[in-house]
């Protein structure tokens, strides 16, 4: 403003304190135009090796692979992905948005690619759609596994509607079977661009944010 760089609907601004109407009023920075918003949603592929948190003093954060701009906006994660696991996270600021996908009443799927140590079976498929009672006793409600390549090593595809720590992993434990890779491919009406490589990410569009913000009660 003091350099006479910032102008309002065509007239150079002079005080810092002017009020404005971020909807209507026209502001230009240089000569280019500002567009306001309040909220960011971010597509991440997140890569292995990468927290899902906002912020740590000895590991890279999924934040960290976001620019100045976006960090502007303090995005958060919507849920969580192991160290060790990638695929589809979202990063937003908007609140009430992740309440909605997050909350346990609302039972949102998330949907996962696996390479698994051990052959899975139709009796698998059976333990997951009845539930699997975990190490420490808990039942997980049902889930969908389908089997894409079985073998010593195989692939499956399974999708769960719950987000308990490790999940997936200790489902596939407590069958006498060991997850040695896990990819999120989608997340209720959200699914992984495939353009995107591992540590890529991009701004949904206006039809993903409107399908988040109405799946939660038409998933019901």
């Amino acid at each position: 403003i003091k350099a006479k760089q910032v102008s309002v609907n065509g007239i150079l601004a002079y005080d810092g304190g002017q009020k404005i109407f971020p909807f209507t009023d026209e502001i230009t920075v240089q000569g280019n135009t500002v567009i306001y918003k309040e909220y960011i949603y971010v597509l991440l592929n997140k890569p292995q090796g990468v927290l899902s948190a906002t912020k740590d003093t000895n590991t890279p954060t999924v934040i960290d692979l976001l620019p100045a701009e976006f960090q502007h906006f303090k995005p958060f994660p919507v849920g969580r992905l192991d160290k060790d696991t990638e695929g589809l996270l979202l990063l937003t600021n908007d609140g009430q948005l992740a309440h909605q996908l997050l909350a346990p009443r609302n039972h949102v799927p998330k949907t996962y690619y696996a390479k698994v140590e051990g052959l899975v079976t139709t009796k698998d498929i059976t333990s997951f759609e009845e539930g699997v009672i975990l190490d420490d006793g808990y039942q997980t409600l049902p889930a969908k596994l389908s089997i894409l390549q079985a073998g010593p090593s195989s692939e499956v595809e399974l999708t769960i509607y719950e987000g308990k720590f490790h999940q997936v992993k200790r489902m596939f434990l407590v069958l006498g079977k060991t997850v040695t890779f896990l990819q999120r491919i989608a997340m209720g009406p959200l699914t992984l661009d495939p353009s995107l490589k591992p540590g890529m990410y991009r701004e949904l569009s206006e039809t993903e944010v409107k399908m988040l913000q109405e799946y939660p009660s038409k998933g019901k």
